[in-house]
């Protein structure tokens, strides 16, 4: 039961209830929770991504704004939960991406995602000249996915919008200030900018000098607990909230959703199962082994390690499309998934010597070839729907444990592991993911960044004294998968076939790929 101390807020605000926002790559999410950590209600408003070259990919800041003023009065309805009864807001995004604002806070160009590769030759210069200072400095190794080498081609090729910017924001940082009117940000979504400095925990002087950037320009450095203003009286009216609500810095989607599972110790990991598979890791120093990527954690003094593969759920979801749903349009493609779960149960381990490697997009961790293609190797006429949808699941429980592998050999051993995102609701999947691993994974009660955001929100206001408190009495555990000794050891020599059968395909797909793609 939530004390009477809780349901004011514990430092004195008032409320009974928490509001957690992530702006997504694809949609902008507004989750109200309960103090103890129960989802109350939830909304969600797409965000429309523009193309318009070949590798760019761009948002307008101000449609997350219009996202977030429509989707928080709908998750307040859903929650029931008047405006006055929001103890606090918490906010996230993607790390990486910039809004550059003039001298009115106005958006002076679209936002680059961390998806876009313009940037690709301003990362490989900066790599050249010093590789080894911005490793040291800010951890990761320049692409083009940093904010840095994407600032290096604004100057480069915009210099006119270069010259008018007044403030950067990093993408979450721009929707607090449209909120609170405030600016600021957090050191992991300055290490995600990769202009960050580890010794003194802010901006890096040498590393904005590499492009000439003004430091002026760049927001001062708070805690991501730190209440940083209230929600102004427009903000307020626009957004259904409370004028005056608190609002803590946040931090980037991926550091408050690893906090918001639980994983507050040195060895804790995730593997979430979405769009992409990614593998996240607890470590109580920095890990400076690029490519993987190493960001700090909300707890000062832990860190935690991001490795990911290209093609997750969006290889399950392009073979349900491609060879299960029905030819009917109007088909409810939940129910597909259903049926195609209830398949890959039936099917027995090694889906009768059928093989899946998921790499429809090429592959990032570990191979980082964009030439990779998927296959399906071992077809004959004895297989069936069923056979085929659990090789789906293991290729891809495969490319996590490719994940894994590189994460051992790097000296990072996984205690605790949280299975998170859409593919973590199967059963199935999750029990194929242990034996293919050998991992113990947990599934959470909750497991976006919404709900991180909104503890990172709890922490602010006081409601807890310390992030390991509000872990202890928010996180909540579902379900537990172990790994069956049997099933293990046979996965393990599949899994020997699965690299071997990578590496043998490996120049062949690059040889297709100059037949068929030469000009890409």
């Amino acid at each position: 039961m939530v004390s009477r101390d809780k349901e004011r807020g514990g430092n004195g605000a008032r409320g009974r209830a928490l509001l957690g926002v992530d702006l997504g790559a694809g949609s902008l999410k507004a989750s109200v929770v309960a103090f103890d950590g129960p989802l109350l209600g939830e909304a969600a408003e797409p965000i429309e991504t523009r193309h318009p070259r070949f590798g760019w990919a761009e948002q307008d800041p101000r449609a997350w704004v219009a996202a977030l003023n429509r989707a928080v009065p709908r998750a307040l309805e859903a929650a029931g939960i008047a405006a006055g009864e929001v103890a606090a807001v918490g906010l996230s995004a993607g790390a990486h991406i910039p809004v550059l604002l003039d001298q009115d806070d106005q958006p002076l160009r679209p936002a680059i995602l961390w998806s876009d590769t313009r940037a690709s030759a301003e990362a490989a210069e900066l790599h050249a000249r010093a590789g080894a200072l911005i490793q040291e400095r800010s951890l990761n190794k320049a692409n083009a996915t940093w904010t840095l080498p994407m600032l290096a081609w604004i100057q480069r090729h915009e210099p006119e919008v270069a010259a008018k910017v007044r403030k950067l924001c990093l993408a979450k940082d721009y929707l607090r200030l449209c909120l609170t009117g405030t600016w600021e940000t957090d050191f992991s979504d300055v290490i995600g900018a990769l202009m960050g400095d580890l010794r003194s925990g802010g901006w890096s002087e040498e590393l904005c000098a590499l492009i000439d950037w003004p430091m002026e320009t760049l927001p001062p450095v708070v805690a991501p607990t730190q209440v940083v203003g209230g929600v102004t009286a427009a903000a307020a009216r626009a957004a259904g909230l409370a004028p005056g609500t608190p609002v803590v810095c946040g931090s980037n989607d991926t550091t408050v959703e690893f906090f918001g599972i639980g994983a507050v110790e040195p060895g804790m990991g995730a593997i979430k199962l979405a769009t992409a598979g990614v593998l996240f890791s607890a470590a109580d120093r920095p890990l400076v082994n690029p490519p993987i990527s190493c960001y700090p954690h909300i707890l000062p003094g832990l860190y935690y390690i991001a490795t990911g593969t290209n093609s997750c759920a969006s290889s399950h979801r392009w073979v349900r499309d491609t060879l299960f749903q029905p030819n009917d349009a109007a088909a409810d493609g939940a129910a597909v998934f259903a049926e195609m779960d209830r398949l890959a149960a039936t099917a027995a381990p090694g889906s009768g010597g059928l093989l899946f490697h998921p790499y429809l997009q090429g592959e990032r961790a570990p191979y980082w070839d964009p030439l990779l293609r998927a296959d399906f190797v071992g077809l004959t006429m004895r297989h069936s729907r069923a056979e085929i949808a659990r090789a789906v699941y293991e290729g891809i429980a495969f490319s996590i444990r490719d994940l894994v592998e590189q994460a051992r050999a790097v000296g990072q051993e996984l205690a605790e592991v949280k299975v998170i995102g859409g593919g973590a609701k199967s059963a199935t999947w999750r029990q194929i993911i242990a034996d293919v691993t050998g991992l113990s994974l947990v599934l959470p009660g909750n497991g976006d960044a919404s709900f991180g955001a909104a503890l990172v929100a709890a922490v602010g206001i006081g409601l807890f004294p310390d992030p390991r408190a509000a872990v202890e009495a928010c996180v909540t555990s579902v379900a537990r998968a172990e790994p069956a000794p049997k099933r293990q050891a046979f996965y393990d020599d599949l899994f020997d076939l699965y690299r071997e059968t990578q590496q043998a395909l490996a120049p062949i797909n690059h040889k297709l790929h100059a037949l068929v793609d030469p000009k890409t």
